[in-house]
């Protein structure tokens, strides 16, 4: 199992509507993210700024990843999510939230 942890900024004028957008997440994006041996994920927000943490159980990230892409509901939510998303101009090519570097963990 690899931890991932992932940050992004909010447009302030969506956080209300990304908040409930994520309090009813669709059945078929939640579906398409346990196919793709992601568990144990959680979006936290602080000031504008969008924190993920997920879980990954699988052994092939990349496939996994081009799978959700190429989900028909995963992208219908995701151009839905974006422009409610401000990304940091920090972030890699090729990157839309920015990948952190673990640098602690405990059980």
């Amino acid at each position: 199992m690899t931890r991932y942890g992932m940050v992004i900024g909010l447009r302030p004028e969506a956080e209300e509507r990304y908040k409930e957008y994520h309090a009813a997440v669709w059945p078929g994006v939640l579906k398409t993210i346990s196919e793709c041996n992601i568990r144990n994920y959680s979006i936290f927000l602080h000031n504008h700024t969008l924190f993920g943490y997920f879980e990954y159980h699988g052994d092939d990230y990349a496939a996994d990843m081009a799978k959700m892409s190429a989900d028909k509901t995963t992208q219908e939510w995701w151009a839905i999510m974006e422009p409610m998303q401000n990304p940091l101009p920090s972030r890699k090519p090729g990157e839309w939230w920015t990948a952190m570097e673990e640098v602690f963990h405990t059980d």
